[in-house]
C-alpha cells in the first residue's frame, strides 16, 4: 500500500508531464491542488471557447453566480500573483495566501463539485475529499494511532483523535477561556453564550443547541430506546444514561474525590459530594432554616413541611416522600431481599438493615445513652430507650387516649379494644 507521500509524488509526476511547458510558480502549491487548478484551467478554456452563451444566461439569472464566474475568469490562467501576498474573495471578503486556495473556496459559492465517486456518485469540491471518501468503499485506514492502535481513513479525524492522548485543546473560547479539542465542540459551546438553539423539535417545538440533543429528545416522542443493557435488559434512549447505568454492573467509579478518595459513577455526584468538604450548602429551607448541599435532599426535606408524598404503592396504596422508600417498600410485596449477610446468610430488604445486623457478629454498639451508659447497635432501639429517661410517649390510642413510648406497646394495647 502506498503512503501518502508516494501518492503526492505520483500526482506531481502526472502534473509535470501534462504541463511541462508551464512557467515555474513561486507559490508553494501542493501537487494535489495543482491537479485541481489544471482542471479549473481547462474548464476556463472551455468557457472561452464553447459556453459563452450559457455563462451569459447564468449571469443574467443569478447575480451572485455572475460575481463568482467573473472572478474565476480573472484567474483562468491559474498563475500565482507575485505582486501581492494574498488574494481576496469578492463574494464574502475572505482572503487567501494563494490563488489555488481561493479557486477551491469559490466552489463554496458556486456549488460546483467537479470530483465524482465512481462507486456511489457522491460529489466533492476537492480531489482530496474524494480520495478520503473512496476509503469508505475500499475499507482502507492508513492512519493508525501508535498509542491505542485505532485506525482512521481520514487524516483530519486522526489528528483530532491524537488530542485525546496528548491532551491538546487548541480551540479557545474568547468569552470564558474554555478550550476544546475540536472546532465543532467550540462552535457548539459558543451557543451557550449566544443562546442560539437552531435545532427545533417538530412535535413539541422545543429547541436545542446541537443536533445530537434533538435526536435524543425525539426518542421521547417515538418511544425508541436503542441502547440495551446486556446484564439486566433495561433499555435507554440516551447513550450517556446507558453508559452511566452500565457502571452499576461493572462497579466502575471513574470520578474520584481528591480530598477523601471516595469514588462516584457520575460527575454530578462528585460535584455534590465536594460541597461537603467546602462546606457549601446553597439550598436553604425558608421554614426551618435548615441548609442542604444537594437540591434533591432539599426537595425531599420540604415535603416534611408540605406533607407531600408523591410516590404511591400500586399494590397497597401506601404513599412515600421518596422514591427510594417506595422501592424498598415494594420488596415487602415481592419478597425480594437482595442484601445478604456474608457470615450467617440472613437476607434483608435494604442495606441499612444489613449494616445493623452485622453488628451482632462484630459486637459493635455505636449508640451510647448519656444518662445510664447503656449501648445499642441499632439507632431505632437507642431512640426508644431514651424515652425512658425523657418520659416521651409519642404513640396515642385514638379510642381511649392512652399513650405509649413504643409502637409495639400500642399495638398490644389495641387488642383490648378489639376483643
Amino acid at each position: 500500500m502506498k503512503s501518502k507521500d508516494e501518492e503526492v509524488l505520483t500526482d506531481q509526476q502526472v502534473y509535470n508531464q501534462e504541463r511541462s511547458s508551464s512557467v515555474k510558480q513561486e507559490d508553494p502549491e501542493p501537487p494535489q491542488i495543482k491537479e485541481e487548478q489544471e482542471e479549473l484551467c481547462t474548464k476556463s478554456e472551455h468557457v472561452h471557447s464553447g459556453s459563452t452563451t450559457n455563462a451569459n444566461t447564468k449571469r443574467r439569472n443569478q447575480r451572485k453566480q455572475s460575481g463568482v464566474e467573473s472572478q474565476l475568469m480573472s484567474y483562468s490562467q491559474c498563475k500565482p500573483d507575485t505582486s501581492r501576498k494574498s488574494v481576496k474573495c469578492e463574494i464574502c471578503g475572505k482572503t487567501f495566501q494563494y490563488k489555488y486556495r481561493l479557486i477551491n473556496h469559490l466552489r463554496v459559492h458556486t456549488g460546483e463539485k467537479p470530483y465524482s465517486c465512481s462507486t456511489c456518485g457522491k460529489r466533492f469540491i476537492q480531489m482530496n475529499g474524494l480520495k478520503t471518501h473512496i476509503r469508505v468503499h475500499t475499507g482502507e485506514k492508513p492512519y493508525s494511532c501508535s498509542a491505542c492502535g485505532k485506525s482512521f481513513s481520514d487524516a483530519s479525524a486522526f489528528r483530532v483523535h491524537m488530542r485525546i492522548h496528548t491532551g491538546e485543546k487548541p480551540h479557545l473560547c474568547k468569552i470564558c477561556g474554555k478550550t476544546f479539542s475540536q472546532a465543532a465542540h467550540l462552535k457548539r459551546h459558543m451557543r451557550i453564550h449566544t443562546g442560539e438553539k437552531p435545532h427545533s423539535c417538530n412535535t413539541c417545538g422545543k429547541t436545542f443547541s446541537d443536533m445530537e440533543s434533538l435526536k435524543t429528545h425525539m426518542r421521547n416522542h417515538t418511544g425508541e430506546k436503542p441502547y440495551s443493557c446486556s446484564s439486566c435488559g433495561k433499555r435507554f434512549s440516551d447513550v450517556v444514561c446507558f453508559k452511566t447505568h452500565m457502571r452499576i454492573h461493572t462497579g466502575e467509579k471513574p470520578y474520584c474525590c481528591s480530598t477523601c478518595g471516595k469514588g462516584f459513577r457520575q460527575l454530578i455526584h462528585l460535584k455534590k459530594h465536594m460541597r461537603i468538604h467546602k462546606g457549601e450548602n446553597p439550598y436553604s429551607c425558608s421554614l426551618c432554616g435548615k441548609k442542604f448541599s444537594c437540591i434533591l435532599f432539599f426537595k425531599t426535606h420540604m415535603r416534611r413541611h408540605t406533607g407531600e408524598k408523591p410516590y404511591r404503592c400500586s399494590t397497597c396504596g401506601k404513599v412515600f416522600r421518596q422514591l427510594i422508600q417506595l422501592k424498598t417498600h415494594m420488596r415487602i410485596h415481592t419478597g425480594e431481599k437482595p442484601y445478604s449477610c456474608s457470615i450467617c446468610g440472613k437476607t434483608f430488604r435494604h442495606s441499612s438493615a444489613l449494616r445493623v445486623h452485622m453488628r451482632i457478629h462484630t459486637g459493635e454498639k455505636p449508640y451510647s445513652c448519656s444518662a445510664c451508659g447503656k449501648s445499642f447497635s441499632d439507632a431505632s432501639a437507642f431512640r426508644v430507650h431514651k424515652r425512658i429517661h425523657t418520659g416521651e410517649k409519642p404513640h396515642l390510642c385514638n379510642i381511649c387516649g392512652k399513650i405509649f413510648s413504643q409502637t409495639t406497646n400500642l399495638k398490644k394495647h389495641m387488642r383490648i379494644h378489639s376483643t
